[in-house]
Parts: C-alpha cells; sequence; structure tokens
C-alpha cells in the first residue's frame, strides 16, 4: 500500500514540473487563506524535489548483487582407480623337526632367527643306551661299531622360528625339536571382502607399499575356497621378489586396480557440490558474462581433488565455477575475477 502511494505521489510530481507556471498561479489564487498558500507552495516543492532524486532511487532499487566468482575448464586426463586393502606377511608352511630315538641331545648346533639350508645339521641325538654302556660293545667287537648317535639335519631352508630343547635335554621318540619356517613359502595374505571380487583374480599384478613406503611388485598366486563367517572376506596368497628378507607379521598396502580411464573428462573438487546426502551432484555453469545456471552432472572416478564428470560432456571453452559457488541459486547472477580462468592444458598438473 505505501509503494502504491508513493509511486502516485511521484507520478503527481512529475506532473507539476511539466505543469505551466500560469496554471500553478492560478490555483495558487484560488487558495483562501495565506497559510493555505504556503503549505500549497512547500508540497509542491517537496514533490519537485522527490522527482528529480527519484532516478537516483529507483536505480538503487534496481541495482542487482552479484557474487565473486572464480572459473575454470573442464580438462581430458588418464585416471585410475584402486582398490587398497591390507596384506600380512607370513610363511605358509612350516617344518617341524622332531626326534627319532629316545636318548639326549649331544649337541644343538642353531637358536632362535639363524637361517638354515636345506640338510644342514641341526641337533645331534645320542641313544640313552649308548649314554649308559659307552664304548664298551666297541671294545669287544671293534668290527660292530655301536655308536648310538644320529644327526638330525633340516629338510628345507628357512628360519628357525623356534627352539624347544637344548643340549643336555632328554628328549623322545617324535617330540618336538625345533620350527623352520620354509622360506619358499612366503607369501603375504590379504583379506578381500567378498564384494571385491570381481576384482582380484588369481595371477593379477598388484603393488603392496611397506611400512617404510618401499613398493614391492607382487602377483596373486591363490584364493582359499572359504569366506570368513563374521568379516565376510575371503583370503589371497601373495608372492613377493623382494630383494631383502621382509619379516613376518608385517602389514603392507595393497593396491588394486579397479579402473582405469584413458581420457576422463575432469573438474577440481571445488567445482563440484551436492546435496546433504551426497545423492545428487551438480556444477555452476557460466553461460555469459553474468550469469551461471546449475547444471546437474554424474561424477565417476575420484583422485585427490579431481573428479570425472561422465555426463554431460562439457566443451573445453565451457566456464564453471571453482569458487565463490557455494550456496548459489538456481540461476545467480555473477562477476568473474579478473585472472581466474584456468586454463585447460594447466589443469593436468592436477594429477603431478
Amino acid at each position: 500500500m505505501i509503494k502504491y502511494f508513493n509511486k502516485r505521489m511521484k507520478r503527481f510530481a512529475k506532473w507539476l514540473v511539466k505543469t505551466p507556471t500560469t496554471v500553478l498561479a492560478k490555483w495558487l489564487v484560488r487558495i483562501p487563506t495565506m497559510g493555505l498558500k504556503l503549505f500549497f507552495v512547500l508540497f509542491v516543492g517537496l514533490l519537485v524535489y522527490s522527482c528529480n532524486s527519484a532516478p537516483t532511487a529507483d536505480a538503487d532499487d534496481t541495482s542487482e548483487v552479484r557474487t565473486p566468482v572464480t572459473v575454470t575448464n573442464v580438462s581430458h586426463l588418464p585416471l585410475d582407480e584402486y582398490i587398497e586393502l591390507n596384506a600380512t606377511s607370513t610363511f605358509m608352511q612350516q617344518n617341524y623337526i622332531k626326534s627319532n630315538l629316545n636318548g639326549y641331545i649331544q649337541k644343538s648346533n642353531i637358536k632362535y632367527g639363524d637361517y638354515v639350508k636345506r640338510g644342514q645339521p641341526l641337533f645331534v641325538l645320542k641313544t640313552k643306551e649308548a649314554s649308559a654302556i659307552g664304548n664298551v660293545v666297541n671294545q669287544l667287537d671293534s668290527s660292530f661299531k655301536f655308536s648310538g648317535v644320529n644327526t638330525i639335519r633340516s629338510d628345507a631352508s628357512g628360519y628357525v622360528m623356534q627352539v624347544n630343547h637344548q643340549q643336555g635335554d632328554y628328549v623322545q621318540d617324535g617330540e618336538q625339536l625345533a620350527v623352520i619356517s620354509d622360506s619358499k613359502s612366503f607369501m603375504f595374505v590379504m583379506n578381500v571382502p567378498y564384494e571385491d571380487n570381481p576384482y582380484v583374480t588369481v595371477g593379477k599384478t598388484v603393488q603392496l607399499i611397506l611400512p617404510d613406503n618401499e613398493v614391492l611388485e607382487g602377483t596373486i598366486t591363490s584364493s582359499m575356497p572359504v569366506v570368513d563367517s563374521v568379516s565376510q572376506t575371503q583370503s589371497y596368497s601373495i608372492r613377493v621378489n623382494a630383494p631383502h628378507t621382509i619379516p613376518q607379521n608385517l602389514i603392507a598396502k595393497v593396491k588394486i586396480l579397479k579402473t582405469s580411464v584413458k581420457d576422463a573428462q575432469t573438474l577440481p573438487g571445488q567445482s563440484v557440490l551436492s546435496d546433504q546426502t551426497q545423492t545428487m551432484y551438480w556444477v555452476m555453469k557460466l553461460i555469459n558474462d553474468s550469469t551461471a545456471v546449475k547444471v546437474p552432472v554424474k561424477k565417476g572416478i575420484e583422485k585427490g581433488d579431481t573428479i570425472q564428470i561422465l555426463s554431460p560432456q562439457f566443451s573445453n571453452d565451457t566456464k564453471i565455477l571453482s569458487g565463490g559457488n557455494y550456496g548459489l541459486s538456481d540461476t545467480a547472477a555473477v562477476i568473474v575475477s579478473p585472472g581466474s580462468n584456468v586454463a585447460v592444458s594447466d589443469s593436468s598438473k592436477i594429477l603431478q
């Protein structure tokens, strides 16, 4: 109501400005009292002043607020998407060294952590009978050659993981003396969620990253035909050719290639906006020098601060808002900051 009254008064004031002074003078003569004449003069003066200042007010009312923004272009880059899982180093096979007689350990040639080769002597055992009668039999008959001594050798090359008896201990036939890990059976065991099984196949080459950031190449050699009932993961073994010894129970990260795109349409991460549930994504596209519109997009691979845009396809000269785009309406008035445009050729630095 007030706005309507102001508009009517402005139109009346403009009409007074255009009205000849002789007409206004006739109106002034018809006013009976001096007080009313003064009021009429002041009223007309105020209307004329408001009419002269009206264009400035209208300009202030019609001025549009524009948001300062920065823009960028789409780029086409190769993108790879990996699955990262943990794998633990272990020896898949262990050799249990056992006694083959009842007697005493006459000599022990190993200790915990030693590396032994196949056929290397580990223990020297002597039967309790030989220990009891000593060399009496040989003294009675030198051709008999009775000693009662037996040497236990390693069946495989590896590390001594456990020593159960030392020199002088009495052991029985079949009793465990030591445990030797088979160095040829060294593997990394990886537990893969069942939903990721399509990306993990026997014979596939993978990357292993050790805690010291050393990168090793490995090959998936086998899988266990059973799934853990709680975690719903399946175990895979990975063989690596390491140039040095890797300790058991070391946890490494395994990078498995999931998807590879040679020519992906990409945008910086700050250009892609989403709703609170992160189910809808969009970008703000500049359609002219001062207007940006909302364009829904479908995203693909994310790598660092780079996001693949599956659809729609933008031209190389399309300007997409990269800064100041948060909270803008579907169609927004903007002002581009000078020097904010990023050339397509420069966007390759994103992945470096």
